[in-house]
């Protein structure tokens, strides 16, 4: 961790029955985040900030007193007043903008957040209360869905709320497992939900160092890998922080890329959204690694023609691979191209030679 973040208060994700409503945090990170620089974000910014997108945080609400979200935050209902704090920190981590005495800033810190409730107030999610906020978000016009949860039943109410969601062009993003390490009493499971549901991006969570989340480690499948432990978020209220680790970070960091992509590529349908992110992922293990500014520059049928690279960015680097061993490559592929180059003129400027008797014309 960076920054002195290590003594953040964590962010619940629900609370006892007669626990109190999460209060401010009295702590404060000031740097940029290690999740913040390994997604290259002032790059990706460049391009984009997310303006004139919404996304729709289906958790335990979206607290309208947050200053990082302040005049960017509506609300379904009592979303408004998130009690547990869960909610308003995944919110953050998508769209919180930067404020006094700190770097932290969300993925796309332009964007808009729908708050809608997929738990109760004090945080229990259900397969009906997340189906519901999936529909009430593409409802409102939310044109990307993070939920927060991920439920081991509910196959049938959450397929269709997320098929509601794609029959209407609205991308639903969702964590490939829940954020609690399962207990070894616990009993198997397949899948989760919604996350399983066909046309949802999945996420799964990783650490700086790119290993799985232990919370995540049976999670099979996921379309995406993004920082998920431990990071970096806002609280329900005051200038505070907190930190957390899970596969709900991971998504929400997803979704506010996607909201960068939409904004810059209006064009792209849902579909094509998740396509971008998946494809031009950083490949790593079974999932590919999130790069947002990847995503936003690449070119596909019918966008607009790609942008230029930061003059000063970096070279992209592999996890888990020497920088050294990575430069060797590109230098040993740079050498093969131009061999390939050399002989493909040889074979054209030879044969011309000998049949003019290697004269001019």
């Amino acid at each position: 961790m960076d920054g002195g973040t290590k003594s953040l208060p964590p962010i619940p994700l629900a609370l006892g029955d007669d626990d109190p409503c999460t209060a401010a945090s009295k702590r404060t990170a000031k740097g940029a985040t290690w999740a913040q620089k390994s997604l290259s974000l002032p790059h990706a910014w460049r391009l984009s900030r997310g303006e004139g997108i919404t996304v729709a945080v289906v958790g335990t609400g979206v607290s309208v007193a947050a200053p990082a979200l302040e005049g960017r935050v509506s609300a379904v209902g009592d979303a408004g007043a998130d009690c547990v704090g869960h909610g308003t920190f995944i919110a953050g981590l998508i769209a919180a903008a930067r404020t006094e005495g700190t770097d932290f800033q969300g993925i796309a810190p332009a964007a808009r957040v729908l708050g809608v409730r997929g738990t109760d107030e004090r945080g229990t999610a259900s397969a009906g209360l997340v189906a519901a906020g999936i529909r009430t978000a593409v409802d409102r016009g939310a044109q990307v869905v993070s939920v927060a949860s991920a439920l081991p039943t509910g196959r049938k109410e959450l397929t269709g709320a997320v098929r509601y969601a794609t029959e209407r062009d609205v991308l639903v993003v969702a964590p490939a497992a829940p954020d609690v390490e399962p207990r070894s009493t616990d009993a198997p499971v397949d899948a989760y939900w919604p996350a399983s549901a066909p046309g949802v991006l999945s996420v799964v969570g990783v650490t700086a160092d790119g290993a799985v989340l232990k919370s995540a480690a049976g999670a099979d499948g996921a379309d995406l890998a993004a920082p998920g432990g431990a990071v970096v978020g806002i609280g329900p209220r005051g200038d505070g922080h907190f930190i957390a680790a899970g596969s709900s970070a991971a998504t929400a960091f997803t979704a506010g890329a996607a909201a960068l992509i939409r904004a810059y590529d209006p064009d792209l349908t849902a579909a094509e959204t998740a396509e971008r992110l998946t494809s031009s992922g950083v490949p790593t293990g079974d999932a590919a690694r999130l790069d947002p500014y990847a995503a936003i520059s690449m070119v596909s049928a019918g966008s607009r023609p790609p942008a230029a690279a930061p003059a000063d960015s970096a070279p992209l680097r592999l996890p888990g691979v020497s920088t050294a061993l990575q430069d060797r490559a590109m230098v040993i592929a740079g050498a093969m191209a131009m061999l390939v180059l050399l002989v493909a003129a040889a074979a054209v400027v030879i044969p011309r030679g000998r049949a003019r008797g290697w004269r001019r014309p």
